[in-house]
């Protein structure tokens, strides 16, 4: 069953989509393809993130802007996230909720991400910033194609 996205005047979409050779930032691509492993193109420097369940990281752009207006310098991409979305509030969902993009992949999100050491190097004060607005983890039920602009749904956990 889809949900209605709590206090949205439009509908949730996809506003960058990032990779990386590993570590942050990650650079702004017009499209990837996403499997089970996670986005193409897209690695990882630390073991602990290769894995099915952490497969994609999102987060919501509203909360790059509240960081943006705090001081820190980030931005799509710069804190190492895969998604960047507007009007989802990834933060107010729970693990299992299922993301899915219109003509493209679904994902589950697996756990809020925590704070890393390699935000360090964005700001000293980010890591601790970041606590409960870090965005998301999701792994992979649907392969497809992800893009900016692309809409979003909820299916929440039943």
């Amino acid at each position: 069953m889809n949900s209605d996205l709590p206090n949205s005047e439009t509908p949730a979409e996809v506003v960058a989509v990032c990779v990386s050779g590993g570590g942050v930032p990650k650079t702004l691509v017009s499209a990837a393809e996403v499997s089970t492993n996670g986005l193409a193109d897209d690695g990882h420097d630390h073991k602990k993130h290769n894995r099915p369940d952490r497969a994609v990281s999102i987060q919501d752009l509203e909360l790059l802007k509240e960081l943006q207006a705090d001081g820190y310098p980030v931005g799509p991409g710069i804190m190492g996230e895969n998604l960047t979305v507007r009007g989802l509030h990834v933060q107010r969902l729970a693990p299992g909720d299922r993301i899915c993009f219109a003509d493209g992949p679904v994902l589950e999100l697996s756990e809020p991400r925590k704070p890393c050491f390699v935000l360090d190097k964005i700001h000293p004060a980010l890591k601790d910033a970041v606590v409960g607005r870090c965005g998301f983890l999701a792994s992979v039920v649907q392969t497809g194609r992800l893009f900016a602009g692309q809409r979003i749904s909820v299916v929440a956990k039943g």
